[in-house]
């Protein structure tokens, strides 16, 4: 058993004043010495989250502790080391943006359970389509998959011509932890698509309960370990290193900062290279210090978790100040 916990999840519920929410959401999480990123918007809850066994456990409690997330659902993994380096609470319009016109809490694609989702998976009339980003699903989907061309969710509208022609089959979406199906599903169903599902709790869920068949490669994930295993079963690896095109799902960073491309790139090239994806970008002025992961932490002078907390709060008092000034 390892050492520490990395605990994803989301849960959309109405959250009334998400600003003394997300203050008290922080205290918690440093007086318990947890570190991630939480996402607190008026439509519910996002976060991952890590720390020891206890302090993940009595940040579940907690949660659930609250009427508004008594349901949710938490995927726990183990990890070697603490998986992030700061903890930020922060308060959004979404607790994941994509701008599409849906309401999760009035309409979303049927879930499938984990168990479920697997029997599916051999329906002829299924179609598997991943709602993640390009460079998530480079480096890891499931087999036969389709997928977009697109950075992030806001671009689905773009891309849902391409399956335009799949109105009347089982559709079924999925995403890392499930929180982007939960709209991209609900926006389908908004276009036409009759028959719409989404893999309940994600790819983590279906790699820690059914062994990940059939997922090749790796997922993405946001965090220090930046990707994780998820098929137990029959894995594989799909993605080529961006450098010499050898088989590789070593993701990183681009060290540049003023590209921070994500891609595979092997051992090997990542320390010819110092972590930079070309040779533009090994000679720029804003390449980093490569440390053989590729994953960089911006770095702030004596950062303390409260520091989130303070920087929020002064940000709210100069808007009630303009506002007062305004209206004056």
């Amino acid at each position: 058993m390892k050492p520490y916990r990395v605990i994803l999840y989301y849960y959309y519920t109405p959250i009334a004043d998400p600003d003394t929410y997300r203050d008290e959401h922080h205290f918690f999480c440093v007086e318990n010495d947890l570190l991630g990123r939480i996402i607190v918007a008026p439509e519910g809850l996002n976060g991952t989250v890590s720390g020891t066994p206890e302090q993940c456990e009595a940040y579940m409690n907690y949660v659930r502790s609250d009427a508004r997330f008594a349901g949710v659902q938490f995927k726990v993994e183990e990890s070697d080391h603490v998986a992030f380096q700061k903890l930020h609470v922060r308060v959004k319009d979404e607790i994941v943006n994509s701008d599409l016109p849906v309401n999760p809490l009035v309409q979303t694609g049927k879930h499938l359970e984990p168990a479920d989702f697997k029997a599916m998976l051999n329906d002829p009339d299924v179609v598997l389509v991943d709602m993640r980003s390009d460079y998530e699903h480079e480096v890891g989907k499931f087999k036969g998959a389709i997928t977009f061309d697109m950075h992030n969710l806001r671009e689905l509208p773009d891309h849902v011509h391409e399956i335009a022609h799949l109105k009347d089959k089982k559709v079924i979406t999925y995403c890392t932890g499930g929180i982007k199906c939960e709209k991209a599903s609900a926006y389908l169903l908004d276009q036409g698509f009759t028959d719409v599902y989404q893999l309940h709790g994600g790819i983590i869920r279906y790699g820690l309960e059914e062994g990940g068949e059939n997922f090749d490669g790796k997922c993405y994930v946001f965090d220090n370990r930046i990707t994780v295993n998820v098929n137990s079963v029959n894995p594989t690896v799909i993605s080529k290193c961006y450098i010499c095109e050898e088989p590789s799902d070593r993701m990183v960073n681009c060290a540049n900062a003023e590209c921070n491309n994500h891609v595979p790139i092997c051992e090997k090239c990542g320390w010819e290279m110092e972590g930079a994806c070309s040779a533009e970008c090994k000679s720029h002025p804003a390449k980093r210090a490569y440390d053989g992961t590729g994953y960089y932490v911006v770095n702030s002078n004596h950062y303390h978790p409260m520091q989130g907390l303070k920087s929020q709060q002064k940000n709210i008092k100069k808007m009630k100040l303009a506002l007062k000034t305004e209206s004056a």
